[in-house]
């Protein structure tokens, strides 16, 4: 495969300068192109190679589709690499469960060797992330492989507005005020939903489609179902707020979406 000239251009200065590449690691937002910060955008205007995470090898990016929202991708060389789409906490060790960490593992080593062949040739880079790296992002998965293979790797993190934000926002809902507790956990992990719903005034539910059923009964239950607000695909085209939950039908539900239980 020929490289583009640009991208050439950019490691023969590099390698007269024996230098190691910087890798930005960029919050792209949470769907609508304008919601990326100025930084990020102008980083990523400036970054020869963009690696682009997907759940799935045969799918598209939505990170990747926001960038292309907001800068061109021309010159720039877009390296997709795929994590399979499988917990990796909170389950019970299996035969079958070993063989999924197993190929987890395998992958994110795959995406350190293709990082690190980028930046060792003096080329800046980019990893993008939905939402902001700091919450719940692919990219930590790799963050101690890398600086365990390279420790003087230079690292810069670029935040994001995240979903959680972006959802409030449109639901023109606070998240919290004065002295309330705010709490924010993947809903898929029951054990301790309820008791959190109990001690804090704020409960962010994230990956809630999966189990929006038995969270809403939950809510009946203790009375908080008219205090939720459900968010689906928060920031993009087709976006839907459902104060009302009980209006939420099976095809509503959505992997980019997440509730909001405010009991003040």
């Amino acid at each position: 495969m020929v490289e583009h000239p640009v991208f050439v251009e950019i490691e023969k200065t590099a390698f007269r300068r024996n230098m190691t590449g910087k890798l930005y690691v960029i919050g792209v937002g949470p769907g609508d192109p304008e919601l990326m910060t100025l930084k990020a955008a102008r980083i990523l205007k400036d970054t020869s190679c963009v690696f682009v995470p997907k759940g799935r090898e045969e799918g598209s990016s939505l990170a990747l589709s926001i960038m292309r929202g907001a800068i061109s991708l021309d010159g720039k060389k877009i390296v997709e690499l795929h994590f399979p789409m499988i917990k990796t906490k909170g389950s019970q060790e299996s035969e079958a469960r070993s063989q999924e960490k197993e190929e987890l593992d395998s992958k994110w080593n795959e995406a350190v060797d293709a990082v690190l062949q980028t930046l060792d040739r003096g080329i800046d880079a980019a990893f993008i992330t939905i939402g902001d790296p700091g919450i719940y992002s692919t990219f930590f998965y790799l963050y101690d492989k890398l600086l365990e293979r390279k420790p003087g790797l230079v690292i810069e993190i670029i935040p994001g507005i995240s979903s959680i934000n972006a959802s409030a926002a449109r639901a023109g809902l606070s998240l919290g005020l004065g002295n309330d507790r705010i709490a924010i956990l993947p809903a898929n992990y029951m054990d301790s939903l309820e008791e959190t719903l109990k001690q804090f005034d704020t409960v962010v539910l994230m990956k809630v489609s999966k189990v929006f059923g038995t969270v809403r009964d939950m809510l009946n239950r203790m009375n908080l179902a008219a205090r939720a607000t459900f968010v689906v695909r928060a920031g993009m085209d087709d976006e839907r707020v459902y104060k009302d939950i009980s209006q939420v039908r099976e095809e509503d539900l959505n992997y980019f979406s997440l509730m909001i239980v405010r009991k003040r």
